[in-house]
């Protein structure tokens, strides 16, 4: 734990750890905040994260594909140029 002074303004710095973060600034203590850092999803992108099925399903292809297992029927890219 440090300590930390506000500036005239309110402001208080954190350090380099938090430079260029996102973070979530919760004030519902009166007499606490809480900062923490955070990621952003977008919202069109959110869908997966709330349908575990289809998490799952990205989650066992990128592990597939990480593992070199693919398709037995790859795509005929010859075929498919034309």
């Amino acid at each position: 734990m440090i300590t930390k002074q506000v500036d005239s303004k309110g402001r208080v710095t954190l350090g380099a750890e938090f430079a260029g973060s996102l973070v979530i600034v919760d004030d519902s203590e009166p007499d606490a905040v809480v900062i923490r850092k955070a990621v952003a999803i977008p919202e069109r992108e959110a869908w997966l994260y709330r349908n575990p099925e289809a998490l799952a399903a990205v989650r066992r292809g990128l592990e597939q594909a990480r593992n070199g297992e693919f398709s037995g029927n790859p795509p005929d890219l010859e075929a498919d140029a034309n």
